[in-house]
């Protein structure tokens, strides 16, 4: 267990003792993600390019004897909610971070899975609003905990399907697949080039002597506020009117050819290149080639603040910043649904220090601190430690 795991586990196990009076029956950890390129292409039925990270959310659990779930929010100030298995679950007006839990739990029941009762303390250590997917991670550890006091094993892939359900219909965040997927099956050493259509899963190693940097420009992110689904819809619009079931199916031909107006023809040419670009990323860090990877990067980045218009002033900043102390080896570009959160860099190991350096010497967030800066190697999905 890495000194982060450790750290995390005896947090959520003290809080379980505290919270119910007993050890837990098992510990459940399902680990945030970073994606390399390929952003806004998951629900367009495209290919993203993650790999699941160190911070994790990790969820303490026991069975009961009744129908009730009782949870323990360590990271919100230990509030606490409660519900029963057997009645309608509805949404939490007043702990908005209840509803990951409350949606997964009936997604779980819906998808025809019978759960019993339980306890649950639940923490995390991934930055908030940081475009981490510290959401999906919370409904992955959640699931596989669930499952797992009802002695129950389900694929991975089927558990990221019904983690996604729960944020699309139950939080009402029409996300992709990809946050889901990349937490449940993560892999050490390895980025994955994931099909959001048919769920394939390729792997691409990382090399030990590249690192992935992130840095939080310290814009917290919101999706549910409207920006994302309006993007989504958008996508839709433009893959209906080329007459085709998703943007994945679509070429710039077409699009020239649709007659579509100037936004949602610039939000579909964001995602046509985007797909080709994570496809290109992922032979590119296969064959170790970071100039190759940092032009795409950079494209990426363009692509997402011209077509797709999910930036925002500081974080194209900070992307600028990193590509020049980065250099031609390597790249970087915003991560996440856009309008805040952390961008990404990929560089050779050695530059690591010198690339931190500038960013202390050069960048502020907009509340005139330092951002949080990590370096991460690809690690594995969801478990029971």
């Amino acid at each position: 267990m890495t000194p982060l795991d450790k750290a995390l586990s005896d947090t959520v196990t003290a809080a379980f003792a505290q919270g119910f009076g007993s050890a837990p029956d098992l510990v459940a950890r399902a680990p945030g993600r970073v994606n390399l390129i390929g952003e806004h292409t998951d629900y367009n039925d495209g290919f993203v390019l993650p790999c699941a990270i160190g911070p994790s959310t990790m969820v303490a659990a026991s069975r009961r004897d009744d129908n009730a779930v009782h949870i323990v929010a360590v990271d919100f100030d230990n509030a606490v909610d409660a519900f029963d298995l057997k009645q309608p679950i509805e949404r939490n007006p007043d702990q908005p971070w209840a509803d990951y839990i409350r949606g997964m739990i009936m997604a779980l029941q819906n998808a025809g899975h019978a759960l019993t009762g339980a306890n649950m303390a639940i923490a995390g250590n991934l930055p908030k609003g940081a475009g981490l997917s510290s959401s999906a991670s919370l409904e992955v550890a959640v699931g596989k905990a669930m499952l797992a006091l009802a002695n129950v094993e389900i694929d991975h892939s089927r558990l990221a399907q019904i983690a996604q359900s729960a944020e699309c219909d139950f939080v009402g965040t029409k996300c992709g697949i990809m946050d889901q997927l990349i937490s449940a099956q993560g892999k050490a050493g390895h980025a994955l080039l994931i099909d959001c259509r048919t769920l394939a899963l390729t792997d691409a190693p990382v090399p030990d002597d590249i690192a992935i940097m992130i840095v939080h420009s310290g814009v917290t992110r919101g999706l549910v506020g409207g920006h994302y689904n309006e993007r989504r819809r958008q996508c839709e619009a433009a893959a209906e009117a080329m007459g085709v079931a998703a943007l994945r199916d679509a070429n710039l031909d077409m699009l020239a050819a649709a007659g579509l107006d100037a936004v949602t023809t610039s939000r579909a040419r964001h995602v046509i290149t985007e797909n080709q670009r994570t496809l290109d990323a992922a032979d590119a860090l296969a064959k170790n080639d970071l100039t190759t990877l940092g032009v795409l990067m950079a494209q990426s980045h363009a692509s997402m603040r011209d077509d797709f218009e999910i930036t925002v002033p500081p974080i194209d900043e900070l992307v600028a910043l990193l590509q020049r102390a980065i250099g031609p080896a390597g790249g970087a570009r915003m991560t996440g649904g856009g309008f805040g959160g952390a961008c990404v860099a990929v560089m050779p190991a050695a530059h690591v220090d010198k690339v931190r350096a500038a960013i202390s010497a050069e960048y502020k967030t907009p509340a005139g601190e330092s951002p949080l800066i990590m370096v991460e190697r690809p690690g594995p999905g969801v478990a029971i430690l």
